[in-house]
C-alpha cells in the first residue's frame, strides 16, 4: 500500500512535469513512470523545485552583509531575520523553507530506489540520472543541516540533534532528527554513489542545472572544508579545478558577473540563493563594502552606485540569470583556504593570487602579490576568509562561513535600536518551523 501511495505521488508530480529544458516544464498528464525519459522528467521537477530555493541567501540577513532596506514591505518581511529575532517575529515574518526540502528529497530517494526497473534507456544514461539523484539528495540534507544544525566544527556539535534525515519512501513513517554526524556521513556516503555514476563532464547551457563531474568534486570541497578536513578539501578543489579552471577577468569591461548562469565560471546553475524578494530587500552595508580597498574591480561589478546613506543595492540576484550553486572562484578559495590550513602556504597564496589576479587592477594586483607573500599563516588565512567575504558576496555564502568559522559577536543598530548575536549565541542554529513540529511533534527529541 505504501509503496502504490508513492507511486500515486510521482504520477501527480509528473501532472506537472514534460520537458525539463532549462527547468521549463509544462503539464503533460498523469503516468507512473518506467522509461528513463519519464524518471528524467521526474527529477527535473525536483530540480525545478531545489531552483525556488533561496534559504542560503535569506539567512545572509541575519550576518553582517546585508541590512534591510527602509521600504514597508521590506521590514514587516525580514526585519525579524535581520536582527535574529526568532521567536517572537512578526507574523508577516517570511518564513525559511522546510517542506519543499523534503519533496526534493522524497522524489531524489524514489528515483534511487527504482534505479533497477528504469526501461527504454542505456546504462550510461541511467547510471547518470540516479547519480543526479544521489548528489540532489546529499545537497539538500546539505542545505537543512547548516540551517538547522550546529556547525559540524563547533566543539561538541556532532552528536547534537539535527534534521531528520529521509532515506526512504515510507510516507507514513514519523521523522526524528538525526544528529550532526549521522546527517554529514549520509551526504558523504550518497556523495561517494554520485561520484561512481556520474560521468556527464558538462551540459549544454540549456541543462547546466544538472549535476556532472565536476560538480561532484566542488560539492566535495565545500563539505570537506566545512567539516574542517582540509587535506580532503583541498584534494577535491585541485582535482575540480583540473577540469575547469576559468576565472572571468574584471579587467576587461566586458567580463560577465561570475555568479551569471552563461558565466564561464559557472559549473552548476541549479539554485538562485538571491530570490527576486530577498534581492529588492536587502542593501550592502557601508561595513561591508569597507572590506573592499582600492584597486578592487568587484564592488563597481556587483553592487549599484551608493545611495544617500551609503547603502548600495547588489546587481548579482533577483533573477533565473543568476543561478550559481558551485563556481570555480569558490574553487580557488576553498583550495586557498585548506593550503594555508594545512601548512602549505606557497601552494594557498598560489590559489588565492589566481583569483586575484583577475579582480584588481594590475596595479593593485602588484601590491597585493608583495602583501600576501609576506603574510604570516594567520594573517594569509584572515585575507583568505575576507577574500571570500568579497568574491562570494549575495550568492548566499556569508552565513554558513560565518558559522563554520568563527560565529563572531554581531551588532546590528536598526531604527536606534541595538541588536546583538553574541560569540557561538544558539541563534546561528535555526529553529526548526513551529508548522513542521505540529505536522510531527517527533521532530522536538
Amino acid at each position: 500500500m505504501k509503496r502504490i501511495l508513492s507511486l500515486m505521488i510521482i504520477g501527480c508530480t509528473l501532472l506537472l512535469t514534460a520537458c525539463d529544458n532549462y527547468l521549463d516544464i509544462q503539464p503533460t498528464g498523469s503516468v507512473i513512470p518506467s522509461s528513463l525519459a519519464e524518471y528524467r522528467a521526474l527529477i527535473a521537477r525536483s530540480y525545478k523545485t531545489a531552483s525556488g530555493m533561496s534559504d542560503r541567501g535569506m539567512a545572509c540577513l541575519r550576518s553582517d552583509e546585508m541590512q534591510v532596506r527602509n521600504e514597508e514591505f521590506d521590514q514587516n518581511a525580514y526585519k525579524d531575520i535581520e536582527c535574529w529575532n526568532d521567536l517572537e517575529a512578526n507574523p508577516s515574518t517570511l518564513s525559511f523553507g522546510w517542506e519543499k526540502y523534503y519533496q526534493v528529497l522524497f522524489i531524489s530517494t524514489q528515483i534511487i530506489d527504482n534505479k533497477g526497473d528504469i526501461k527504454d534507456g542505456n546504462q550510461i544514461d541511467i547510471d547518470q540520472l540516479v547519480g543526479e539523484a544521489y548528489l540532489l539528495r546529499a545537497y539538500m540534507h546539505f542545505l537543512l543541516v547548516n540551517l538547522y544544525g550546529q556547525p559540524y566544527t563547533k566543539p561538541d556539535a556532532l552528536e547534537t540533534k539535527s534534521i531528520p534525515l529521509k532515506l526512504d519512501t515510507d510516507l507514513e513513517k514519523l521523522l526524528k532528527r538525526n544528529t550532526v554526524f549521522e546527517v554529514y556521513t549520509s551526504i558523504q556516503l550518497d556523495l561517494d554513489e554520485a561520484r561512481k555514476l556520474i560521468t556527464t563532464s558538462e551540459w549544454e547551457a540549456g541543462y547546466s542545472y544538472r549535476f556532472n563531474t565536476t560538480s561532484v568534486d566542488a560539492f566535495q570541497s565545500r563539505l570537506s572544508l566545512y567539516k574542517g578536513e582540509w587535506q580532503d578539501a583541498l584534494t577535491a578543489a585541485k582535482a575540480a579545478l583540473a577540469k575547469k579552471s576559468t576565472l572571468e577577468n574584471f579587467n576587461d569591461a566586458s567580463a560577465n558577473l561570475p555568479n551569471l548562469f552563461q558565466s564561464v565560471e559557472n559549473i552548476t546553475a541549479l539554485e538562485m540563493p538571491l530570490s527576486n524578494s530577498v534581492n529588492n530587500a536587502s542593501l550592502a552595508t557601508p561595513s561591508f563594502l569597507a572590506l573592499y580597498t582600492d584597486g578592487d574591480l568587484r564592488p563597481d561589478k556587483y553592487f549599484a552606485k551608493s545611495d544617500a546613506n551609503g547603502f548600495r543595492k547588489s546587481q548579482k540576484g533577483g533573477n533565473n540569470n543568476y543561478l550559481c550553486t558551485f563556481r570555480t572562484g569558490e574553487l580557488y578559495l576553498n583550495a586557498a583556504e585548506a593550503a594555508a590550513q594545512s601548512d602549505l602556504l606557497p601552494e594557498a597564496r598560489t590559489h588565492l593570487l589566481n583569483l586575484m589576479e583577475k579582480r584588481y587592477t594590475p596595479e593593485a594586483y602588484t601590491e597585493k602579490v608583495t602583501a600576501v607573500n609576506a603574510m604570516s599563516k594567520e594573517a594569509l588565512i584572515s585575507e583568505i576568509l575576507n577574500e571570500r567575504a568579497r568574491e562570494l558576496a549575495f550568492e548566499g555564502h556569508r552565513w554558513f562561513d560565518l558559522r563554520r568559522t568563527t560565529r563572531p559577536r554581531l551588532t546590528k543598530v536598526l531604527d536606534g535600536k541595538t541588536f546583538v548575536l553574541e560569540e557561538n549565541d544558539a541563534r546561528y542554529t535555526l529553529t526548526i518551523p513551529k508548522e513542521a513540529i505540529e505536522a510531527n511533534p517527533g521532530l522536538l527529541n
